[in-house]
């Protein structure tokens, strides 16, 4: 199994286009800095690769990684398709920049699914252009990503039934929000990928234990980060997002794992954005990583 992260921000990425705050400020003063919106490419064979999310910058994503570049032929790409968390805009709006190809498939769950064929009209939308085929994303069990038993396989394990603002409306369901589990039959190599946390599930604390690799929501650094920085009412929790630190964090539950820990989705209000802050020091102690752009995983 091989991952390229190709993104590790939150929404809007960093620096958001509209935002003067430090981590923005800071990010367009020190391009090092700068983050895209959180994605993953992950392999399943020589020259095929999946896309886990497909965000707004996913043309550049594309076009930075040689892996994912197209060729030999003149329309030949490697991207075979796309793997989605939740329907979240953030995660789902790259899927319409994917019209050029000849086709690709979305594994999704049923109310993400639902909710970018209802809602976003997607269907109607990409078929002048290009053939999408929906696949459910199985919630219990695994399925090979490319149909082979021996390939990699992946399942969803529902951890919110946060809807998107566009669909707020729609029916409640446990799987508006899924955590990733990518396990490779030939190496015994297990990845947990969850860039969206707003519970811990016992699923996924046992998909955790058993993982070599854990990349989960770093959004907020503490509860009270998003009220104190002004950008919402809300507390992290409340707005779907369990924070890193305090009780009840993240931090607490991934320092005791013997996997490879590493934080991803992080806000431009996180202190972790910029590089100097002391809560990497923090992290660092716990055995916790903070994953970056063009970061390569190879469980």
């Amino acid at each position: 199994m091989l991952l390229l992260v190709l993104g590790t921000a939150a929404g809007g990425g960093i620096p958001q286009w509209n935002c003067a705050c430090p981590g923005c400020s800071g990010a367009r003063a020190h391009p090092h800095r700068r983050r895209r919106h959180a994605s993953l490419a992950v392999r399943t064979g020589e020259g095929r690769w999946y896309v886990v999310n497909a965000t707004p910058d996913i043309g550049d994503q594309i076009e930075e990684r040689p892996e994912l570049h197209p060729g030999p032929g003149p329309r030949q790409t490697p991207l075979a398709g796309v793997i989605l968390t939740d329907a979240e805009l953030d995660h789902t709006l790259g899927i319409a920049r994917l019209r050029e190809a000849d086709g690709f498939q979305v594994l999704a769950t049923a109310p993400v699914r639902q909710a970018l064929l209802d809602r976003q009209r997607l269907g109607e939308v990409l078929a002048p252009y290009t053939d999408v085929t929906w696949r459910e994303l199985p919630g219990h069990g695994a399925e090979p990503l490319d149909g082979t038993p021996s390939g990699l396989q992946v399942s969803g394990i529902p951890v919110s039934g946060k809807r998107p603002r566009y669909a707020a409306d729609s029916p409640d369901d446990d799987a508006w929000v899924v955590a990733l589990r990518l396990y490779d039959p030939s190496s015994g190599a297990s990845v947990l990928y969850a860039p969206a946390l707003a519970a811990w599930p016992d699923r996924l604390q046992q998909a955790a234990a058993e993982a070599d690799c854990v990349i989960v929501d770093g959004t907020f650094w503490d509860d009270e980060e998003p009220r104190r920085t002004g950008i919402s009412s809300r507390t992290a929790t409340g707005m779907g997002h369990l924070p890193i630190d305090g009780p009840g964090g993240t931090a607490e539950r991934l320092a005791p794992l013997s996997a490879r820990c590493l934080y991803t989705h992080l806000n431009n209000t996180n202190p972790l954005v910029d590089p100097a802050a002391p809560q990497h020091k923090r992290l660092a102690r716990l055995g916790i990583e903070v994953a970056h752009d063009g970061m390569v995983i190879e469980p």
